[in-house]
Order: C-alpha cells, then sequence, then structure tokens
C-alpha cells in the first residue's frame, strides 16, 4: 500500500516538475537575463553560461524539485495524513498542495522574498538560512492546525470552518514583526523586483497545482480501477 502512495507521489511529481522546468526555462530564465543585462548595463558582469545549458539545467532541476516534492508530501505525507486533510478527492490534494507551497514558500517569503540578480541583503546567509528553515516549520505547524481546525468544526457552517481554518495564519505575523532588519541594495528598480517576486510565486503555484491534479487524475484511475474489479467479481 505505502510504496502504491509513493509511486503515485513520484509520477505526480515528474509531472508536475518538468511543467515547473519549463516554465523556468521559458519564463523564469528570460526574465532573469533581462536583469542580468540590465544590471550589466550598470557595471554588472555579463552571462557566463550558454543559453542550451541552462535551459536543460532549469529543465532538470525542475524534475528533481517535482519528484522530491512530489514523493515527500504526495506519497508519504500523504499516506499518513489522508484521513485528517480536509476536503476529498481533488480538494483534499488541493489542501495539501496549499500546505506544501506555505511550508516550503510562502511562510518564508513573508520575511525573507525572493530578490532578483543585482540585489544584495544585509543579512548574512547563514542567518537567512537558519530564519528560512524555522518558517519552513512554522508553515508546517499552521498548516496542521488549520487542518485540525477545519476538523474540529466539522458540524458547523462551512463559513465557521473556514474561519477557524484561517485563523492559526495569524501565527505567520509573529515572525514577520520579530525578524531583523534585512534592507537590500542594488539597482534592480523597485517594479521590475516586485514583477521579479510575483513570477516567482506564480513558478512556485505552478508544481504544486499541477502535482495536486495529476495525483488527483491518478487516484480517479485506481478507484475506477477497483471498482470495475468489485463489479466484475460481483458479476461473476
Amino acid at each position: 500500500m505505502a510504496t502504491d502512495y509513493l509511486e503515485r507521489g513520484a509520477m505526480a511529481g515528474v509531472a508536475g516538475g518538468l511543467v515547473y522546468g519549463l516554465f523556468v526555462a521559458t519564463v523564469g530564465n528570460a526574465f532573469t537575463a533581462g536583469l542580468e543585462t540590465f544590471e550589466h548595463s550598470h557595471g554588472g558582469g555579463g552571462p557566463v553560461v550558454s543559453e542550451l545549458t541552462t535551459t536543460v539545467a532549469s529543465i532538470g532541476g525542475g524534475v528533481l524539485w517535482g519528484l522530491l516534492f512530489g514523493v515527500a508530501a504526495f506519497g508519504m505525507a500523504y499516506f499518513f495524513l489522508e484521513p485528517a486533510i480536509p476536503g476529498s478527492g481533488a480538494t483534499k490534494r488541493l489542501a495539501l498542495a496549499g500546505a506544501g507551497f506555505l511550508t516550503v514558500s510562502g511562510a518564508p517569503w513573508l520575511v525573507l522574498p525572493p530578490q532578483p540578480p543585482g540585489v544584495e541583503q544585509a543579512l548574512g546567509t547563514e542567518t537567512r538560512l537558519a530564519w528560512y528553515a524555522g518558517l519552513m516549520a512554522l508553515g508546517a505547524l499552521v498548516a496542521v492546525l488549520a487542518g485540525l481546525a477545519y476538523q474540529r468544526t466539522a458540524r458547523h457552517h462551512t463559513a465557521v470552518r473556514l474561519g477557524a481554518m484561517a485563523l492559526p495564519l495569524a501565527l505567520l505575523a509573529v515572525p514577520v514583526a520579530l525578524a531583523p532588519a534585512n534592507p537590500v541594495h542594488g539597482d534592480v528598480p523597485a517594479a521590475l523586483v516586485a514583477a521579479y517576486r510575483w513570477t516567482v510565486v506564480f513558478g512556485q503555484l505552478v508544481p504544486w497545482a499541477t502535482i495536486a491534479g495529476v495525483h488527483s487524475w491518478l487516484g480517479e484511475n485506481d478507484t475506477a480501477a477497483v471498482d470495475d474489479l468489485d463489479y466484475s467479481a460481483t458479476a461473476d
């Protein structure tokens, strides 16, 4: 049984990773190249890696990340937490995808948003890594608490359940208030920085949504196959 979950998570992860890799290769790399060209015109260095190498690395890296997310979240985590995840069918998978995004990206980015090339941060690398790890743990905790709140309010109106589910999100305000200042320096205009960040956010949402969709489709196929077997056995 656990092997089936891992295999399904791996297949969904590869699909999501491939979509993510293609997004990075076509959209993300073009955006980054434009920013590097902008930085080069302001005294920075030019790109030193060929476009083909960057594309291949982006797609390969995307598949690896997708495989990791698929096996970890939709393989192991889904196997153990499936009964506790709110919703059913595709909704259940989307809830898990949302929890995964919150853990890996959403919560950490509240304090340490993605920065484009050419932007220098005041906080050191070790400090940023420590905060990122702590925020990932907090994001996972908030996701678990939101799921528990949804389950505990099972007999209430849907609006009440959604409100209870949103309450744990208030915990994310704590690190935002306590985090040390991290001023950034660079020649990239604020509008380009904002556009880059939203591109990264969208790029992270794409693989999670794809993994959830493919995993749901694979699960429905398995359910249909089981139903067909049961029907055949009854007919005989």
